[in-house]
């Protein structure tokens, strides 16, 4: 991991009213995979979705947030991967941070352990584990008059995953069910996954913010939907490990962020730890 790392990309994505949301997209290059985190800015507060992998871009997404002059409200957790919660620690400390139940007990049971795990990353790494402390649960709310849908969705690129709507804007925070420009992180799931990102399709939303990589629109949601089918044929044929690699390296050229084959492949055809 080089010590000099990228600036990262920040945008307002769409604006109605008092209403703006940011998006804070982390390097794509270098071995990094793109994680994106964003803000939701209302008259007098903010919602953040999700903390970023490593403690620097944490640090620089909280700078950010602090920059709008408004306090967080609270910080939505999508799902369990150390690289949307490792930085929590880092820059969140003193945020309520909610997430489904399922996602509150793996972090409180192997948060150290999945920390301890990631070692290589040296000073890149938060010191500190944060356990989310409030649930999220499935419904509507609203905060600060934005509408907000929370919805719980199941086995598909992880076991258990939070997705926040604004119908009113028509904005979608997919996070880790979308990867923009990027490759996917890959798991045993993709037929369920798939019937997930046809569903967006029908959808009244129309800007989709992944977890990886730019905001999106339906085409993209269109070209997740491909290469899923095109990795479940592959995995069909008896392609693993680095046959499976170099076929979708080959198929999908023009996706960045390459490293993130190394990172599920031990685990997708290894059985690796989900750390």
């Amino acid at each position: 991991m080089p010590a000099q790392l990228s600036d990262p990309i920040v945008m307002v994505v769409k604006q109605a009213g008092d209403v703006r949301v940011h998006t804070f997209v982390s390097s794509f290059g270098d071995g990094h995979i793109a994680n994106a985190t964003h803000i939701v800015e209302s008259r007098n507060s903010l919602v953040l979705v999700d903390g970023q992998f490593l403690a620097p871009y944490a640090r620089q997404f909280r700078a950010y947030a602090d920059s709008l002059r408004k306090p967080i409200d609270r910080l939505y957790l999508s799902h369990r991967h150390p690289d949307h919660w490792f930085g929590l620690g880092a820059a969140f400390r003193d945020v309520t941070v909610y997430a489904l139940s399922e996602t509150m007990s793996f972090i409180h049971e192997n948060g150290e352990d999945s920390l301890a795990d990631h070692w290589k990353l040296g000073g890149l790494l938060s010191e500190h584990v944060v356990v989310p402390k409030q649930v999220a649960s499935p419904g509507e709310e609203t905060i600060d008059g934005v509408a907000y849908v929370l919805d719980r969705v199941t086995d598909t690129e992880t076991d258990f995953h939070l997705t926040l709507g604004l119908p009113e804007l028509g904005v979608y925070f997919a996070q880790d069910l979308l990867y923009s420009g990027t490759h996917l992180y890959l798991t045993s799931q993709l037929g369920r996954w798939i019937r997930v990102l046809q569903d967006l399709l029908v959808s009244e939303y129309e800007l989709f913010l992944p977890g990886h990589g730019l905001p999106a629109d339906k085409n993209e949601v269109a070209r997740n939907i491909e290469y899923l089918e095109a990795a479940r044929q592959a995995a069909g044929e008896g392609l693993t490990g680095t046959a499976f690699k170099d076929f979708m390296l080959h198929r999908y050229p023009e996706r960045k962020c390459p490293a993130i084959f190394d990172i599920y492949l031990p685990r997708l055809f290894g059985g690796a730890r989900e750390y």
